[in-house]
């Protein structure tokens, strides 16, 4: 039985990733730029999707005949209709921890000065509100004991620690890590954060525990590597980023080089190189499968060599701004060789290179007839 519901989860947690990542396509196709945006077919090819999946899901679950206000209630299983919310101040979450607080009358207010009787409970009234309780730091001492015979020494030790003979315990460092990782916080923004508390640790420390942390993680880093490697589709581009270098007086440009894997596989990989140089794709040695990214040539020794097994997968955006780029060029040559040109002469000759090749100059054919009617005499 527990089998059968891991099982469920996972096909529950694969269909929502699918929807998830489905809309996400739809709204940056509708951010992006009007040459980017996609068309009207394209868009259909989403709604045909999404109606398939929607005819594989589940039919929901009837609703209770009691109106609980149960929050499992209105979550059910990925790709059904969600339930429309009611309107109106939504219960607080559950899973937080709650804080009890009874506000009750004195003892002069128990009793009635009319009837001169004491009052009795009849009943709360309770309201709940969010309360933010601040981050600490708390110091931990670790004392191990030490105990002796006539012949022997014997000291107890202390747990392991991610970094020996630091002042950094392992949720400090976890702290540190994910405020710049995932909520975008620099060194020196942490500094002054941790200076409200009244502690001073500088950005060069806490840079000192991030280098020796990603030593700890390279095992980590390797699963997420083989779990990648086993998409059949990677997707990846590079992103700059600017590095500061003491030997420079200015920021130079690194990359920033993410591979994410497919529905199947949700894992998105990050590799760092100080240059746009072809050792920035080497991490792919060993996939095989299809590689989707732009026409950046150091992919091409991937591609041309048949032992890595690679295949190319275009990009539409990429492509669709080559296009763009060609005919504009092409236009402003066009226009320049003829800007001396009369302008009937101008008109004859534009239309001469948009008129279709087949049948054109014909005497015969229709489109010879239209072409040479729409010609100004």
């Amino acid at each position: 039985m527990v089998l059968d519901l891991m099982a469920q989860l996972d096909r529950e947690f694969r269909e929502r990733n699918k929807i998830e990542t489905l809309l996400r396509e739809l709204l940056d196709a509708r951010r992006s730029r009007k040459s980017e945006q996609l068309s009207t077919d394209q868009l259909a090819l989403f709604a045909e999707a999404w109606q398939a999946r929607q005819a594989e899901a589940p039919a929901p679950a009837p609703p209770k005949p009691d109106g609980s206000d149960d929050d499992n209630a209105s979550t059910g299983p990925a790709g059904t209709t969600p339930e429309k919310r009611k309107g109106g101040r939504q219960p607080l979450p559950r899973h937080l921890k709650r804080e009890r607080i009874v506000h009750d009358l004195g003892e002069a207010e128990k009793h009635c000065v009319d009837c001169h009787q004491d009052l009795r409970l009849i009943g709360e009234e309770s309201s709940e509100r969010y309360e933010y309780v601040p981050a600490q730091l708390t110091v931990i001492e670790d004392v191990c004991r030490k105990y002796a015979c006539a012949c022997t020494v014997r000291t107890a030790t202390k747990p392991p620690q991610p970094i020996e003979k630091s002042t950094a315990g392992t949720s400090l460092l976890a702290q540190v890590i994910v405020a710049k990782t995932a909520d975008h916080l620099p060194l020196h923004r942490q500094e002054k954060i941790f200076e409200r508390h009244g502690v001073e640790i500088s950005r060069k420390t806490m840079g000192g525990w991030l280098a020796q942390c990603a030593g700890l993680l390279d095992p980590l880093y390797g699963s997420l590597k083989d779990v990648l490697f086993q998409s059949r589709v990677i997707g990846t581009d590079d992103t700059s980023v600017k590095v500061l270098d003491a030997k420079l007086p200015f920021a130079r440009t690194g990359r920033l080089w993410p591979y994410c894997g497919d529905p199947e596989h949700p894992v998105i990989l990050y590799d760092y190189t100080a240059t746009r140089q072809r050792a920035g794709p080497e991490i792919l040695k060993g996939y095989r499968g299809y590689l989707q990214a732009d026409a950046y040539g150091g992919y091409d020794a991937f591609f041309k060599d048949p032992a890595r097994g690679l295949v190319e997968v275009g990009c539409w955006s990429h492509a669709g701004d080559t296009f763009t780029r060609r005919w504009s060029r092409t236009r402003r040559a066009w226009d320049r060789r003829c800007c001396s040109l009369p302008s009937c002469t101008r008109w004859r000759r534009r239309r001469g290179r948009c008129a279709p090749k087949t049948g054109f100059g014909c005497g015969n054919s229709s489109r010879a007839r239209f072409w040479t009617n729409c010609m100004p005499t």
